[in-house]
C-alpha cells in the first residue's frame, strides 16, 4: 500500500503519552514514506476507512457564500453600559449579569460569567455527537509555549468533550510527552517558518482555509483559532459553540469607536470607515462552523494578498481584517472579555473570571 506525499500519517506511541497524537508530513520524500508503508498498512488502512466514514457524516459544503451586510450607522454599543431594560434576559432569567452588556443590536449573545448555565448546554452537546477542533501555531521561538497551552487545554477546554488539537509547528520533534485526556487527540501538522513574525501571523488565514477544505471539514463541526501563548485557567466550555464567534479583547472593550485600533485607510482592504464598528475583536480567539471559520479565512487572506498586491500592510496585520469581516459578517456569539484577558492589566470588577491569559514574554528568550 503506497502512501501519498499529501496525506501520509505516522502513529507516534510513547509510555508517556495517553489518547493520541498524529503526525502530519505532506513534504516527506516518497522513498522514506513507502519505506513505512508495510508495518503500517493496516493502521492505515483502518485510519482511511474512518476517515471515509467522517467525510459521509460531516462534509460541509465550502462553496456557499456569506453576503456582507450593507454600510448602516447606528449608536456603538457599549460592553459596560447595559441599557436598562425590563426584558426577559434581564429580569427573569436566573443566570444574569445587569453590570454588563449581554446582548448586541443584532441580538447575539455576549458571553460572561452568571449568563448560562453549564450543565444544560453540556447536556444539549451531548445528544448532538458533535467534535470540536482547535488550530494553533508554535513556530521558532513560540515552541517554549507548547506544553503550557496543551496542558492547560487539555484541562479545561471543552472538558469531557472530544476535542482535536491541530499544532502547527516547525518543531514536531518537541511534542514527544504531552498527556492527553482519553477523549482528545493531538494532531501535530509540520509547517514551514517565516522569516518575520507578520508573514506567519498573516500567513495562517491561508494555512486554515487550505487545511479545512483537505481536512478539517472531515474530521469536525467546529473550529476555533488560538494562539499559542496562552494558558487557560478555567474552563472554557460548550457555551463558545456557536456558528460565528469573536471575542472581545481585552485592551479596547471600554473604547470609543474613533480610539479602536481599527485600520482606517481607505486604501487597505481591512479599513473600516470612520463612524463604523461594533467591538474591537482579539485574533487570538476566534471560530465557528467549519464552513464559517472557512469563509472568513478565506476573506481574509484575501484582503491581506491585495493590500500586500498594493503595497501595504493593515495596522494589526490579520487582526485589521478579522474586525473588517466581523464588521459586515456580524457574529452569532460574541465570548467577553474574560475568555481571553492579557495580564498586563490589572482586572476590573466586571471581570469576574480570567478564562484564557496570555504569558508575559522574556524578551530574551
Amino acid at each position: 500500500m503506497k502512501i501519498t506525499k499529501l496525506h501520509g500519517l505516522a502513529i507516534l506511541v510513547t509510555a508517556g503519552i495517553t489518547g493520541a497524537i498524529w503526525y502530519h508530513h505532506p513534504f516527506f520524500p516518497a522513498g522514506d514514506q513507502e519505506s513505512t508503508a508495510s508495518s503500517e498498512e493496516g493502521i492505515l488502512l483502518m485510519t482511511n476507512m474512518n476517515q471515509s466514514l467522517c467525510q459521509l457524516s460531516r462534509q460541509t459544503d465550502l462553496n456557499e457564500t456569506s453576503p456582507m451586510l450593507p454600510r448602516i450607522l447606528y449608536p456603538q454599543p457599549l460592553l459596560t453600559k447595559p441599557q436598562p431594560s425590563k426584558d426577559y434576559l434581564h429580569s427573569q432569567t436566573p443566570c444574569r449579569r445587569r453590570d454588563v452588556l449581554v446582548l448586541t443590536p443584532w441580538l447575539a449573545p455576549i458571553v460572561w460569567e452568571g449568563t448560562f448555565n453549564r450543565d444544560i448546554l453540556n447536556a444539549q452537546y451531548m445528544q448532538k455527537n458533535l467534535v470540536t477542533g482547535v488550530v494553533t501555531f508554535a513556530v521558532k521561538k513560540y515552541v517554549q509555549f507548547i506544553e503550557g497551552f496543551m496542558s492547560s487545554a487539555n484541562k479545561y477546554f471543552l472538558a469531557g468533550h472530544q476535542v482535536n488539537f491541530y499544532l502547527f509547528t516547525d518543531n514536531p520533534e518537541q511534542i514527544s510527552h504531552l498527556q492527553m485526556a482519553p477523549e482528545n487527540h493531538l494532531f501535530v501538522i509540520a509547517v514551514q517558518n517565516h522569516s518575520q513574525w507578520q508573514d506567519i501571523s498573516m500567513s495562517r488565514m491561508d494555512i486554515i482555509s487550505r487545511y479545512i477544505r483537505s481536512q478539517f471539514q472531515y474530521e469536525v463541526d467546529y473550529l476555533y483559532s488560538i494562539d499559542i501563548d496562552v494558558q487557560l485557567f478555567e474552563h472554557i466550555g460548550v457555551e463558545i459553540i456557536d456558528t460565528l464567534v469573536g471575542t472581545i479583547s481585552s485592551w479596547q472593550y471600554t473604547a470609543r469607536r474613533e480610539s479602536k485600533s481599527y485600520e482606517t485607510r481607505t486604501e487597505s482592504q481591512a479599513a473600516i470607515p470612520k463612524g463604523e464598528g461594533d467591538f474591537y475583536y482579539t485574533a487570538s480567539f476566534y471560530g465557528g462552523s467549519v464552513a464559517e471559520v472557512y469563509k472568513l479565512t478565506r476573506a481574509c487572506f484575501k484582503g491581506v494578498m491585495e493590500d500586500r498586491e498594493n503595497d501595504i500592510e493593515a495596522r494589526w496585520h490579520d487582526e485589521s481584517h478579522l474586525n473588517k469581516y466581523l464588521l459586515y459578517h456580524k457574529p452569532t456569539r460574541l465570548l467577553s472579555p474574560e475568555y481571553y484577558w492579557d495580564e498586563e492589566l490589572s482586572r476590573p470588577r466586571i471581570i469576574q473570571v480570567k478564562r484564557m491569559c496570555s504569558v508575559r514574554k522574556d524578551g530574551k528568550k
